[in-house]
């Protein structure tokens, strides 16, 4: 979907402009024009996919595929400090923008986390930063909102056709970033994959993404979001893939090796300290023993409300723990809008749900957590929608 027109709005240009983003917290207006404001001109945005994506699923990668789309915001977070950004975590890969003053910090962290995952992984992460100004001469625009799931955190949405028009250049080759040389290595403080995967308390993991036909009705578009919204809500047949008990936790965790990957240090030393770490840190969620300030049922709680399970980018992604009938309803309703010639969609069922974690401190409640499904999730979800499936 093209520029819609909200240039009503002035944006502030710098660092503190995402930072000084109004915050809302009801998911439903994720269609209202008046919670977005377009990007600074002279901002960039930042793209990074994993190419093949679909046969390292196939493969029962899954997790590898999250833990390198989720590195990439990670060492972005890190690189920056305090700085806060808006991004946007799909499955396998990410998207995300920055100030003028950031990119070429942006762009040596994404040169190195191109070469960390070619090097621990064996994947290709295709990188790249495209100039917002470059967008808006091609007729699409970047705009952006802050939606809190829960007091702690906020992630950011994205509308204005500008982050898949991009999405559109990097796979064509366009304004690539080359990785970095063997051994680069970002900071992934933070990062990691502890919890089991979760399994559906309905019937099924439903990831769904639905966009807008290039050309179509906008307004038509919305009122099938909200229907979706509504249809979803009204039904009592599905809920956030994470419990309120939270997922559980296996020792050694079953993202160890990654984690392992994602910490400096070499051989034996290293190995043994995060095992030490990942015993402690389920000691601890199993017997609910609080340490200093760290309280394992408060941040079970701040997990469940922190997590990532529904965004816009360009279009809706949403993870679910939902009834087959329900996702049967979705479907249907998704494909009348798919013949209507609004809307194009992709939904993919699976039978658990996985997560992986930034947390930058333990004792913090903004710690955050993104939720894609355990096998093929939003990847999958996004080749039905391509006609691959």
């Amino acid at each position: 979907m093209k520029d819609s027109g909200q240039a009503g709005k002035r944006a502030e240009p710098g660092s503190g402009f995402y930072a000084r983003l109004p915050v809302f917290d009801s998911f439903a207006r994720l269609t209202d024009p008046s919670v977005y404001t377009p990007l600074p001109a002279d901002w960039v945005i930042g793209l990074a996919d994993i190419v093949q994506s679909t046969a390292a699923i196939e493969a029962g990668r899954y997790k590898v595929v999250n833990t390198a789309a989720a590195s990439v915001i990670v060492a972005i977070a890190n690189a920056l400090g305090d700085n806060d950004f808006p991004f946007i975590f799909g499955g396998d890969g990410a998207s995300f923008a920055l100030p003028p003053e950031d990119e070429a910090v942006a762009r040596e962290t994404l040169s190195r986390i191109a070469a960390w995952v070619r090097d621990a992984f064996g994947l290709v992460l295709r990188v790249a930063l495209v100039p917002v100004a470059d967008l808006r001469a091609e007729g699409y625009d970047v705009q952006v909102a802050r939606f809190a799931p829960s007091p702690d955190v906020s992630y950011a949405m994205f509308t204005g056709g500008g982050l898949a028009f991009a999405e559109t250049r990097m796979k064509a080759g366009a304004y690539a970033i080359p990785p970095g040389p063997e051994g680069a290595m970002p900071d992934l403080t933070g990062l990691s994959c502890r919890f089991d995967e979760i399994t559906p308390e309905n019937d099924v993991i439903l990831s769904l993404i639905v966009t807008p036909v290039p050309e179509g009705d906008p307004a038509a578009f919305n009122r099938l979001i909200a229907d979706i919204l509504a249809l979803v809500d009204a039904s009592g047949e599905a809920t956030r893939p994470v419990p309120e008990a939270g997922p559980g936790l296996s020792w050694p965790p079953r993202g160890f090796s990654m984690e392992l990957l994602a910490n400096p240090g070499h051989g034996l030393a290293r190995r043994l300290s995060l095992l030490a770490r990942t015993f402690a840190s389920g000691f601890l969620f199993r017997t609910g023993l609080r340490i200093g300030a760290f309280d394992p049922a408060r941040y079970i709680k701040q997990l469940v409300r922190n997590t990532d399970f529904r965004k816009f980018d360009d279009g809706l992604r949403m993870t679910l723990d939902c009834s087959l009938a329900l996702a049967d309803r979705l479907e249907r309703r998704l494909g009348e809008a798919e013949r209507d010639g609004i809307a194009r969609f992709g939904t993919h069922r699976q039978q658990a749900a996985l997560m992986t974690c930034f947390v930058p401190s333990a004792s913090r409640a903004d710690h955050i957590h993104f939720v894609d499904g355990a096998m093929g999730g939003y990847a999958s979800a996004a080749r039905a929608l391509k006609g691959d499936a």
